[in-house]
């Protein structure tokens, strides 16, 4: 009974990371606001979900160049 148990403990153990560690294609949709005009442009990133979104959010930035503001806000899609 024992040795049942460590296997369907195993077994479940292997599916887990088998499901949540699994490269995948996500889009990067990152929109940037210059003043008043807005752009969208979105990139590929093939990776789990959790690195693909923290490479995605990584694009985000916000400079301000004699009082225009330039915004690049990226989300996954």
């Amino acid at each position: 009974m024992k040795k049942i148990s460590s296997f369907i403990a195993l077994t479940l153990f292997a599916i887990t990371i088998a499901f949540t560690s699994c490269k995948k294609d996500y889009t990067c949709e990152c929109t940037t606001t210059v003043g008043s005009s807005s752009t969208t442009q979105t990139t590929t990133i093939t990776d789990i979900r959790s690195d693909a979104k923290a490479e995605c959010n990584d694009k985000d930035q916000s400079t301000t160049v004699g009082g225009i503001t330039t915004t690049v806000d990226c989300d996954i899609k």
